[in-house]
């Protein structure tokens, strides 16, 4: 099992940045690929980012191309969610998940969630 424990969503004005931290704890934490995904109220769950399991290899949906940065650090078993440039459609409960092996994109791939952190953005 892992345990996955999302922090430091919250409300920013357009154009500000957030970064989101995910800490793990359970099983060996470099033993998995970590991904972002988003759920905006009425819409599917969106991939947003993701990382392989020594962090040379990330991942990125369309929409965030250039805005976000995933990266992890294994000795503090945390991943992290850089977000700058943020817009109103970036407003979602933003989730962190582990796969020991899955395609990246495919949310139904992952093994273990998060219980999800909102980001609101709005002046």
């Amino acid at each position: 099992q892992v345990q996955l424990v999302e922090s430091g969503g919250g409300l920013v004005q357009p154009g500000g940045s957030l970064r989101l931290s995910c800490a793990a704890s359970g099983r060996t934490f470099s033993d998995y690929e970590m991904g972002w995904f988003r759920q905006a109220p009425g819409k599917e769950r969106e991939f947003i980012a993701a990382i392989s399991w020594s962090g040379g290899m990330t991942d990125y949906g369309d929409s965030v191309k250039g805005r976000f940065t995933i990266s992890r650090d294994n000795a503090e078993n945390t991943v992290y969610l850089q977000m700058n440039a943020l817009t109103p459609d970036d407003t979602a409960v933003y989730y962190c998940a582990a796969c020991s092996i899955c395609t990246a994109t495919n949310h139904a791939e992952y093994d273990y969630w998060g219980q999800g952190n909102q980001v609101t953005v709005t002046s």
